[in-house]
């Protein structure tokens, strides 16, 4: 039998020591955040009932989740004639689970069941890793991280200043200070389509614009004609809204007049404005947030504002995204939890990181110091110094083998250990060791208090 190849499936990675390093970087950051605003730390099932994922997502959405085949003969609900109606039909006999698509649709269905015993408004943070069945390319992964921060039970457009805080704060402790954080407003796309005379049609809208980025004005329009039934009438009239330029109180100005007609449109407009009024009164910088009333976020559960965050220059997506959604939990059977909630993707934070070099040594960190063994006697020598490093907070490490010099240097080095303890026959007629700099290659006799004081 031929040897198989291994392989890990597309869109998902293996994460060695020094990416592992990195990550739990870029997440300690983020969570410090969180929790400096008050929020508290939930995990959820990896896997969610079909019945609660299905329909939060949109059409789009729901093509990309991740079924998982029902236990034993999966196939034993399933007849003949249910084959020739279609996979659609066949679903449902074979599949009662799926992988989650994202951490706020659990994270309703968990307050829903829990409401309870929960203190409301209830701010949680969620840092888990989330499945879609998209097709893989930079930036995009079939199995990724997301860092969730959301708070339910409030309407109050203060929890909106403070996640434009909150993004704004993380990104700086991150280093990544050239960004744009996009900001707009659900209602304000109703009031768009309203105002071209599209009623009713704003998520047929949102979907479209949500790819401007990707695919251009043209082909949006082109979509919106052809797949989403809007007439030409009307697609021209957005041409406005494709070219809005000047600053964010220009722009509302100017989305005033173009949504004088929408009643709905203006409520959206004057959310905006209070939320930017909080942020003036936290003091929070809002020179990196603009209003973008191309913003649309493909989700359906949406209703209020709507964020991105882009970092400039470097060829990514956005790596946060967000909003305020009121009627999640009530798909659920709890009616009256409006929600506020964003999430940063941590896959493709790492990835500007590198590609900005922007880590931290720190974040990289391997063993400190380690001991070396070349007998018995110098092995066990070493021993209790081991023990007082590590008990000092030290990482410390003791090669396990009896081997020869130059073996135990390049594990040293191929680890980026930065010290080396060394134990021969006249270091242990003192009583002391000699310490090498890996780095400089400076070398010097100590006792093990003077290595721990050191090192510390």
């Amino acid at each position: 039998m031929a040897k198989q190849k291994p392989t890990v499936p597309k869109g998902t990675r293996d994460f060695g020591p020094e990416q592992m390093a990195k990550r739990t970087y870029i997440l300690d950051t983020i969570k410090e955040v969180y929790k400096k605003y008050g929020f508290q730390n939930l995990e959820t099932p990896t896997m969610e009932n079909l019945s609660v994922l299905t329909g939060k997502y949109g059409d789009e959405g729901d093509q990309l989740l991740f079924k998982v085949v029902n236990s034993g003969d999966f196939l034993k609900k399933v007849k003949g004639e249910d084959l020739e109606k279609g996979a659609k039909h066949v679903l449902p006999k074979i599949s009662e689970k799926g992988l989650r698509y994202d951490l706020t649709v659990p994270f309703a269905r968990y307050v829903v069941m829990n409401h309870g015993n929960l203190s409301f408004p209830f701010k949680r943070y969620q840092v888990q890793p989330v499945w879609r069945a998209d097709r893989p390319q930079r930036g995009r992964y079939r199995e990724f991280y997301q860092c969730d921060a959301d708070v339910i039970g409030t309407e109050s457009l203060l929890c909106e200043a403070e996640i434009l805080a909150m993004m704004g704060e993380a990104l700086t402790n991150l280093k990544v200070t050239d960004h744009t954080i996009k900001l707009n407003n659900r209602k304000v796309l109703t009031g768009i389509a309203e105002a071209i005379g599209e009623n009713g049609k704003e998520s047929e809208l949102c979907v479209a614009i949500d790819k401007l980025d990707k695919i251009g004005v043209e082909k949006v329009n082109l979509e919106l004609t052809e797949q989403r039934g809007f007439t030409q009438e009307a697609v021209d009239q957005l041409a406005p809204i494709y070219d809005m330029s000047g600053s964010t109180q220009e722009r509302i100005a100017k989305m005033k007049e173009f949504l004088a007609s929408s009643e709905i449109g203006l409520k959206g407009l004057e959310e905006l404005e209070e939320v930017f009024n909080y942020t003036s009164k936290l003091g929070v910088n809002t020179d990196k947030v603009e209003f973008d009333v191309t913003l649309a976020r493909g989700l359906s559960y949406y209703t209020g504002a709507i964020f991105e965050v882009k970092v400039n220059n470097v060829n990514m997506g956005s790596i946060s995204g967000g909003g305020r959604y009121d009627n999640l939990t009530g798909v659920f059977g709890l009616q009256g939890m409006s929600g506020v909630g964003f999430s940063f993707g941590v896959d493709r934070i790492y990835d500007v990181l590198e590609e900005l070099n922007l880590y931290p040594d720190s974040a990289v960190e391997t063993t400190k110091v380690m001991l070396t063994n070349f007998d018995n006697a110098g092995r066990d020598y070493s021993l209790p110094l081991l023990q007082q490093l590590r008990n000092a907070g030290i990482s410390a490490e003791l090669y396990p083998d009896n081997a020869k010099m130059k073996k135990q240097m390049n594990f040293a080095n191929r680890k980026n250990i930065q010290y080396v303890v060394l134990a021969w026959e006249d270091e242990m007629s003192q009583g002391k060791y000699s310490l090498k700099n890996m780095e400089t290659g400076e070398q010097e006799m100590l006792s093990g208090e003077e290595i721990v004081e050191k090192l510390s």
